[in-house]
């Protein structure tokens, strides 16, 4: 699956107008010029033919040369842990933030709170990233002036201070905290409905006891996917927000990419962040057989 999707990713550079060869000339550069840098980057060859030999070092860990002749390893090396720092961290507060909000509704069912955290969920997961990213600058930044609107790197290339991560954050955690919280809500829903949940309330414990002890256990599986699903919309996040804030990660370097039809630092970054969410799709697999098997 992950070869096919490789694939499509050359295929797709292909067919956009322009080649990495007039994308990156320099300015007044000549016609042959442009096709010796062509001939260089191996461009006059077939894509399939070009796919294979990338693929076939893939395994190596042998990520190709970008269109700039750098190596494609050294040029994500660097913006990586910028990008690690800012998803792990949205990630974290998405995850903490679903179940205080999911637990907190499915303690009042139907009640106004329960409501108010329906429709706020709602919302928030309507509302793309960028979206999101242009209301914290406006709010945060221009009107208030409390924080940054770009990010300045410090000589180690990170963000020069943590205010600087603020609003990349937010941006990136509001819609998926609205998604997730939906899920837990609705585990937790149809765990309430459940015999062993009904029993433990005729046995008279109190509602937090029920939520915590009987209601999020069997609710796990269900979560557990649906924070692996969200995964993937978080990276694809990432690539608009850093752009926006101008943050120093891969998303970052993804655009440039794109804008010089750079085809190897494009293939690298779909294939790092698909075995990323595989990784994660996997963890999730072994959350619910673990929570299955323990409850069979």
């Amino acid at each position: 699956m992950l070869v096919v999707l490789l694939a499509l990713v050359f295929a797709a550079i292909e067919l956009l107008p322009g080649d990495a060869a007039t994308a990156t000339s320099e300015r007044g550069e000549g016609a042959a010029g442009i096709a010796a840098r062509r001939h260089l980057l191996g461009l006059d060859r077939p894509v399939w033919e070009r796919f294979w030999d990338w693929i076939t070092a893939l395994p190596t860990g042998d990520l190709g040369t970008s269109a700039r002749g750098e190596r494609v390893g050294d040029l994500l090396a660097a913006p990586l842990p910028n990008t690690v720092l800012l998803g792990s961290t949205a990630f974290v507060l998405t995850v903490l933030g679903a179940l205080a909000l999911g637990i907190w509704a499915a303690a009042r069912p139907k009640g106004l709170v329960d409501r108010a955290v329906d429709l706020t969920s709602t919302a928030a997961f309507a509302l793309p990233e960028f979206v999101v990213a242009i209301g914290l600058l406006l709010v945060l930044s221009l009107w208030t002036g409390r924080l940054p609107a770009a990010t300045v790197t410090g000589a180690d290339g990170s963000p020069a201070t943590w205010t600087m991560l603020v609003m990349p954050v937010l941006a990136l955690t509001v819609p998926q905290t609205g998604w997730n919280t939906r899920i837990v809500r609705g585990a937790l829903a149809d765990q309430a409905a459940t015999p062993h949940v009904e029993a433990a309330r005729l046995d008279g414990l109190t509602t937090r006891q029920v939520l915590l002890r009987h209601a999020l256990p069997g609710a796990w599986p269900a979560i557990a996917t649906g924070v692996a699903t969200s995964t993937g919309m978080l990276l694809g996040g990432t690539v608009v927000v850093e752009t926006l804030f101008n943050y120093p990660g891969i998303g970052t370097v993804l655009a440039g990419a794109v804008a010089d039809r750079d085809t190897p630092v494009i293939a690298a970054v779909v294939a790092c962040s698909a075995a990323l969410i595989t990784v994660v799709l996997l963890l999730a697999d072994l959350v619910r057989a673990r929570t299955l098997g323990a409850r069979a």
